[in-house]
């Protein structure tokens, strides 16, 4: 089991020294050097993971899988780390919030499909090889396209002013900026510890329920639920604040309303024979907080500028990965061996575990707060053109450097 949960674990050790580097990546090197970089990280990690399988002998076979996963997660840090700045070079204004939506949930959207394939593909141990190698096949895929097709970071023409005269501060002078802005450091902790709550439950789903007698199906399809409900989520969310911009409001609601959901997890995942409770609670967690995440990463570079959007998003994404680690080692940590083992699920071959204290600590990790109220002040335009425009007050919470607004009312950059 230890060695199961690593498989997920490796994800977030890995991410959290070079999370920095694929920031530095993406804003030096650019958006089509990353996605090409990241293609080529997922390609050269899904085949090391089937080496053993097909060379028969090999010493130690658990190394060649955990060193495919580790590459797989470097090629991760360069994949969710770049929509906001996707949507900031590639698209305006007015669609930048429903394009880094669409960015971004397009990982979990993977995801959800792994999970549904898996199942399908591995019906006995004798079939993982045959799982790793049709996953092999789109990352394939991907690496030929992002190499043969990519040809700019940018489009040739400017999809706004903000993205005409788009700049960034050097990537050092960034990272210092980003931990003296106070909003930032704010957004970015709360946020991060919800990343962090998130990736635990992914990972520790099936271990939790299948304490308390719940199968692996009905796991399987409450991790697609929190999932799905995400997606949609998100979409709803992105869409409403195009229009609105309530991006701190949306924000601040949503992570109140997870906090809800993950107390009403904790609670409803000890009680035995609540499958229509429990999925009813896995696809709220997944509606009210697995949704809010584009529209954070877009309220983490409002509150950024002028520091890239690859760094805004990337230490954000790096501090949620490093919580996450941390929750979980803390949540096996508070587990305990149950005494009536009698009604689990459980296949690993090990007593059930308790998992009650890891819940409800988990279930207290802060998430209100990500945005203090902030006196508003004027942004500055971003080209002399739109001076003349009339300009609104910073968004609550965005303490930090001022970001001035396009045509929509949008942040862009000076």
């Amino acid at each position: 089991m230890e060695q199961i949960n690593w498989l997920s674990l490796v994800y977030l050790v890995v991410s959290i020294p070079f999370g920095v580097a694929a920031i530095w990546v993406l804003d030096s090197v650019g958006l089509r050097g990353a996605t090409i970089l990241g293609a080529w990280l997922n390609f050269a990690g899904s085949v090391l993971r089937i080496v053993p399988c097909v060379a028969a002998g090999t010493r130690n076979p658990f190394a060649f899988l955990m060193g495919g996963q580790s590459l797989c997660a470097l090629a991760q840090t360069l994949v969710i780390f770049s929509p906001a700045k996707l949507a900031a070079l590639w698209f305006p204004e007015h669609q930048r919030a429903t394009a880094n939506m669409l960015a971004t949930m397009s990982n979990p959207l993977g995801i959800l499909v792994a999970n549904v394939l898996s199942p399908a593909l591995v019906k006995k141990g004798e079939d993982i090889p045959l799982m790793l190698g049709v996953y092999a096949i789109p990352a394939g895929v991907a690496c030929l396209l992002s190499t043969t097709c990519l040809w700019e970071s940018v489009p040739p023409t400017p999809p706004s002013a903000g993205a005409a005269s788009s700049t960034s501060e050097k990537f050092l002078d960034g990272l210092k900026l980003l931990v003296r802005n106070k909003a930032y450091v704010i957004l970015a902790v709360c946020f991060g510890g919800g990343i962090g709550i998130f990736s635990s439950f992914s990972a520790l789903l099936e271990q939790i329920l299948c304490a308390s007698g719940y199968s692996s199906g009905f796991s399987g399809l409450c991790g697609a639920l929190f999932i799905v409900f995400g997606i949609l989520g998100a979409l709803a969310l992105g869409l409403y604040v195009d229009r609105t911009k309530h991006f701190t409001e949306a924000t601040k609601i949503s992570l109140c309303l997870t906090s809800l959901a993950c107390v009403a997890f904790a609670l409803v995942s000890r009680l035995q024979g609540q499958t229509l409770t429990l999925a009813t609670t896995c696809s709220l967690l997944g509606l009210f907080g697995f949704s809010v995440a584009p529209v954070a990463t877009e309220l983490a570079v409002e509150c950024s500028f002028p520091v890239g959007e690859g760094a805004a998003a990337g230490l954000v994404f790096v501090l949620g990965q490093a919580e996450g680690m941390l929750i979980m080692m803390v949540m096996t940590a508070l587990t305990v061996r149950r005494s009536e083992p009698s009604f689990s699920t459980c296949v690993h071959g090990e007593d059930p575990l308790d998992w009650t204290a890891a819940l409800w600590c988990s279930s207290s990790t802060p998430h209100t707060g990500a945005c203090r109220p902030s006196p508003a002040g004027a942004l500055p335009p971003r080209t002399p053109a739109q001076a003349l425009r009339t300009e609104r007050p910073r968004a609550a919470g965005c303490a930090g450097p001022a970001r001035k607004l396009g045509a929509h009312g949008t942040r862009g950059r000076a």
